[in-house]
């Protein structure tokens, strides 16, 4: 294997030559994120078979060689848990990688875990310890040392390997076809676009807001991302999510009763306070069928009903275990409480997931099928036997 630091366009250009012909390609990104909204690129890890080269982009600005091996229809593509990643790559070039494997969500179907992470992976599928030290590391900082590089490489080298064994695993148990929507989700511009409308739906404990409350979170947390956009900055940094609850449970008329919101801080009120109290002012005239509904609040259930969720529950353990997967992988205990108040669109019930439970599950619900223990062991038999 043959180990490359590539900081100038030329070199950039030689080894994209040399990776042309390759059948895949790992990839990975070392980024920060701790003082912009955006994530700042400061490394590229890129491997094939022979070839394991780290790319600095604070040294290179065009990254154009590198564009049409990644669109390449004969070049898969190989990240672990890539969603970040592949938001940098949307981000600077405005281009997805195609076509992609992603050996986190592999592994989850191969039963070796949910949400497994790179690290214990390779030690479970290779019986390679890798060092984890650097995963703090400040990577805008140059030049880096030794042991940097090492780890950085170490994230790509091994990615072929996991990607071979996982690939065979997936054909040997006919699932290779299980993944195909994950990765065209992947692999989908509109999975990285934001919509500041509706990032109110991302802050904890909205759900203790109601009518007009959540009409004015729903403003206030647009404007904030907006802004958080525009300035490259953490939305915390603007105002921090609590206080944007507090905003829309006290709906205040006046900077006096700004002031007397707890954490929102002097210099914050003498820059927003005006925009804050006038969003406050519109949203609170909006008519009800205006004001964002929160959909994700838990189910009320009747007794039958919460014990019809515990037969299901019973049953997604049963269908995880025959098929060597992790019942979170497969439904949430409130996936299945919105199924039994009557809802027809759980995740379960469309992909590959119908075919793994959503069948049974819906016979179950339907008296069709049902659980039995015999013998010290729970089976799912047909009702009628």
């Amino acid at each position: 294997m043959q180990e490359l630091f590539i900081d100038t366009p030329e070199q950039l250009h030689d080894l994209c030559n040399r990776l042309a012909s390759s059948e895949w390609l790992a990839l990975d990104t070392e980024f920060l994120r701790e003082k912009t909204y955006y994530p700042k690129f400061c490394l590229l890890q890129i491997a094939n078979d022979h070839i394991a080269a780290c790319i600095d982009p604070l040294q290179i600005d065009d990254f154009s060689a590198l564009l049409p091996l990644l669109k390449d229809p004969n070049i898969t593509k190989i990240f672990h848990a890539g969603r970040q990643d592949l938001e940098i790559f949307h981000q600077l070039w405005d281009t997805l990688p195609t076509p992609l494997f992603d050996t986190q969500l592999a592994a989850m179907l191969t039963g070796h875990g949910d949400q497994i992470g790179y690290a214990p992976l390779v030690q479970k599928l290779l019986g390679i310890t890798l060092d984890k030290s650097h995963s703090r590391t400040d990577w805008s900082l140059r030049p880096l040392a030794q042991e940097q590089h090492r780890y950085a490489l170490d994230d790509v080298i091994y990615l072929g390997k996991i990607y071979s064994q996982l690939k065979t695993e997936l054909e040997n148990l006919g699932r290779t076809p299980w993944l195909a929507d994950d990765f065209k989700i992947l692999a989908t511009a509109a999975t990285y676009q934001i919509d500041p409308q509706q990032q109110w739906q991302r802050i904890r404990g909205r759900q203790h807001l109601k009518g007009v409350q959540l009409a004015i979170l729903q403003s206030l947390a647009s404007w904030r991302e907006a802004l958080a956009i525009e300035r490259n900055k953490p939305k915390g940094w603007i105002i921090k999510d609590d206080v944007l609850l507090e905003l829309a449970r006290r709906k205040p008329k006046d900077k006096a009763q700004l002031s007397r919101t707890r954490g929102l801080e002097g210099h914050a009120i003498e820059r927003h306070g005006d925009t804050l109290l006038k969003l406050i002012s519109n949203s609170s005239t909006l008519p009800p069928e205006a004001w964002p509904q929160e959909t994700t609040l838990r189910t009320r259930l009747t007794t039958e009903q919460e014990a019809m969720t515990d037969i299901l529950m019973c049953a997604v353990r049963l269908l995880a275990k025959e098929k060597k997967l992790s019942p979170q992988a497969l439904a949430t205990r409130k996936e299945l409480e919105q199924f039994t108040a009557g809802s027809q669109d759980p995740a379960f019930l469309s992909g590959w997931k119908k075919a793994v439970i959503g069948d049974d599950l819906q016979k179950i619900l339907a008296g069709e099928l049902w659980p039995h223990y015999k013998n010290g062991q729970v089976t799912l038999i047909s009702s009628d036997k």
